[in-house]
């Protein structure tokens, strides 16, 4: 027992020092690619006399002259930030696609967009996605972790003196600093080998979650970035060092599932200390295989690359060009503002004139038969600094990808069409495109997670709310196995280009075309609360349509048809409840039993409806 125990030891060992030699083998590879990231965010936040040396570090570039001014005029920041700002757009609600026009999938379809519209609101999805911008549009990229959480959701009981949670989805954003792939040139997450998800965390959560005790190190970190992964790194030219003190470094290896281990492998390791071993723990892929539970974001995907390229990278020489031309412009107007005195050798106390200056009313004593000093004639600012400042400027906009409408709004004084603003507004756009697809992507890829979690892990029945028709709130009970559909969609894909008063110009148009309208040339209630709703004045929209709530009684018949009797009432509107128990029969495979209870229950509704319209019951 003895020897099997010590012979255990050493494998863990050896896994352990396998895994920290792959962790600074990867740390080592993208040393320059961090560096850059890095270097963004000093631009970023206004740091931007520094540069990566030839060791590869960051250093402060000193000044030539000691009277150079170093200013800095940050265009950068306003431009990533106004890029977020038109990201900021892409806010659709997450829903599911039924599979069929089958009753169960449709019911299926309705109960996982339910789970996603609560998941996120519980998980503050919105300000999780602006988060994430903020990191792809600086350093490129940005992951999302989708993670089971068993002491989320509702309290269920008590182990002892401790709570037990029906458990719950976590959602978090993962810097690209934390995310070590196996290979720098494979582009999809998904198809590496092996990723590293390295963190500092503190040593009382670790033994919270793994039992196993650590001493603990100081770990540096940038004051910009979350954590400095391998705590060596050194702190960025002109930001705080910080060190967080009782910390350790996690180290987790995720790896896809092979041959060798169908069901892929987790190795989590602290210190040197094995932590944990054993297989990925969630089936989030296709077809119920086991995958990473990460999802990656680009601001502008780079061929060959695994991490996505910034607008920073591209803005950094512009900048550093224009820091220079608007300082020396500044150098050269202190210049002819204080002017320069020239002095002979000897005429005059030339500290006294360095100290003061020829300040207004100076007596100014100079020797005998000396010449006076007198100031030098700079001339005027050259022209070629307000070009060259002009079209560095040109040169920004170009760059940002937000054109010169949002950047330089007298540019569009000169278009009097419509049309041509309709264009230039587009244009202005255009090249966000492939910004706003990313991040539509890894909304979609955050909702597939979140439902294959609750597949898997849901096994207990659970209780949800969520705002139903005509905002009523509505509780469903469910399992993880009532999940059969993971087809997610963005509701409004097609407009989460445009803005509030365009996507209102467009519902004019359409209501001005009749597209509103019923075979009647009306517009139903439910159709104009729903115009009300999304012009933004719901509160006009407080009238119950009456049509909708004859649908929802027609749908509670269907259900109850399946197993019994229901009732026809009075009040009914005979020709809605015709119309959805037709359009039921005609979308289900139901036997022959309850195809017969609702043939009986669509007649008793016809009848009705002939007594109301000729005062005779159909004898058919």
């Amino acid at each position: 027992m003895i020897e099997k125990r010590e012979e255990q030891l050493k494998l863990e060992e050896a896994l352990v020092d396998e895994v920290r030699r792959d962790f600074l083998q990867r740390q080592q590879d993208r040393r320059l690619l961090e560096r850059s990231w890095q270097l963004n965010m000093n631009f970023m936040c206004g740091n931007q006399y520094c540069d990566v040396n030839r060791l590869g570090e960051i250093e402060e570039e000193k000044r030539d002259y000691f009277w150079q001014t170093h200013r800095v005029f940050n265009y950068i920041a306003p431009t990533i930030e106004t890029r977020m700002s038109k990201l900021a757009r892409i806010r659709p609600a997450l829903k599911v696609r039924a599979a069929s026009e089958d009753e169960s999938d449709r019911h299926s379809a309705m109960l996982a967009s339910a789970i996603l519209s609560a998941v996120s609101e519980e998980q503050n999805l919105d300000g999780l996605i602006s988060s994430a911008t903020v990191w792809s549009e600086t350093c490129g990229s940005v992951f999302y972790q989708v993670v089971w959480d068993g002491e989320g959701g509702k309290k269920i009981g008590l182990d002892g003196n401790a709570a037990v949670n029906e458990g719950g989805v976590k959602i978090a954003v993962v810097s690209p600093f934390e995310i070590y792939p196996a290979s720098l040139s494979e582009e999809k997450l998904q198809n590496q080998l092996s990723i590293i998800h390295a963190k500092a965390a503190p040593i009382e959560d670790i033994y919270a979650v793994y039992g196993v005790k650590l001493a603990g190190r100081d770990i540096d970190e940038f004051a910009l970035s979350p954590y400095s992964a391998a705590g060596n790194a050194c702190a960025a030219a002109g930001s705080v060092k910080n060190t967080l003190r009782g910390y350790e470094l996690v180290i987790e290896r995720y790896c896809r599932p092979t041959e060798k281990y169908p069901n892929g492998r987790l190795t989590v390791v602290a210190g040197d200390k094995l932590l944990h071993d054993g297989p990925l723990p969630y089936l989030n892929g296709d077809d119920g295989t086991a995958e990473y539970p990460f999802i990656k974001q680009c601001a502008v995907p780079l061929a060959g690359s695994f991490f996505g390229g910034s607008v920073v990278d591209r803005l950094i020489p512009v900048q550093r060009a224009y820091n220079a031309v608007k300082n020396r412009k500044h150098e050269f107007l202190n210049r002819i503002c204080m002017g320069t005195v020239a002095v002979e050798d000897g005429s005059v106390d030339t500290d006294e004139l360095a100290e003061d200056g020829l300040m207004p009313g100076k007596i100014l004593v100079y020797r005998q038969g000396g010449t006076p000093p007198e100031m030098l004639t700079m001339g005027s600012v050259p022209e070629e600094f307000m070009r060259e400042e002009e079209r560095l400027q040109a040169e920004f906009y170009k760059i940002c990808g937000t054109g010169e409408l949002t950047q330089k709004p007298d540019s569009i004084y000169s278009v009097t069409s419509a049309t041509g603003l309709q264009l230039i507004i587009e244009q202005d756009d255009a090249r966000l495109s492939i910004s706003y697809q990313e991040i539509k992507d890894a909304l979609k890829g955050i909702g597939k997670h979140v439902l294959r979690l609750f597949r898997q892990f849901a096994s207990d029945v659970r209780l949800i709310k969520y705002a139903g028709k005509e905002d009523k709130l509505t509780l469903i009970y469910f399992k993880g196995s009532d999940i059969s559909s993971d087809d997610v969609v963005l509701e409004a894909d097609s407009d989460v280009n445009l803005s509030p008063a365009q996507r209102r110009t467009v519902i004019y148009e359409m209501f001005d075309r009749g597209l509103f309208s019923d075979d009647e040339g009306k517009v139903t209630r439910s159709v104009k609360n729903k115009i009300l709703e999304t012009l933004g004045y719901k509160g006009f929209a407080g009238e119950r349509d009456i049509s909708e709530l004859h649908r929802a009684r027609a749908e509670g018949e269907n259900v109850a048809l399946r197993s019994g009797f229901a009732s026809v009432k009075d009040y009914d509107d005979h020709a809605i409840h015709v119309n959805e128990h037709t359009a039921f029969l005609l979308s289900q495979n139901l036997n022959a039993d309850v195809e017969r209870r609702i043939c009986e229950h669509i007649k008793t509704h016809k009848n009705k409806l002939k007594e109301e319209t000729d005062g005779q019951p159909d004898q058919n």
